[in-house]
């Protein structure tokens, strides 16, 4: 039985709500968008319903687009509020696989030594030709 607005341990909880209250989301309204486009699922399920309740014991896969993570939390508790981040941490235990390393990107076409100051009108023009193509 819930009083005076709070939480029981065990409860059952909106996943909007309960992704607001955990911080994986700044607002509900964003929490809806993330739940509405499928990005989320609860027990290995994709729901589109923000109504969804979530307990105890359920796991949930997030697919952030913000810096292509995913993550996957076991949800431990309802959340009463949105608090600092150290109460909204107790709420979930983190599953999420490590983040894959990033890949060494290509190197600068027209590479230059430190200190060398900046290209001349023709070191640019070269430059722009050997980009192209035009050799």
């Amino acid at each position: 039985m819930v009083e005076n607005g709070q939480a029981e341990r065990g409860a059952k909880q909106r996943l909007d709500r309960w992704l607001c209250f955990s911080r994986a989301v700044k607002s509900r309204t964003l929490a809806q968008k993330l739940i509405e486009s499928g990005a989320v699922r609860v027990n290995s399920e994709r729901t589109v319903a923000t109504d969804h309740k979530v307990g105890a014991g359920d796991v949930l896969t997030l697919t952030l687009t913000l810096h292509s993570r995913l993550k996957v939390w076991r949800v431990l508790d309802a959340g009463e509020r949105r608090g600092p981040a150290a109460e909204a941490a107790t709420l979930y235990e983190d599953l999420s696989p490590p983040p894959l390393p990033r890949e060494a990107g290509p190197e600068p076409h027209a590479a230059r030594e430190p200190g060398s100051g900046r290209p001349t009108k023709k070191e640019r023009r070269e430059t722009d030709r050997l980009q192209e193509g035009e050799g």
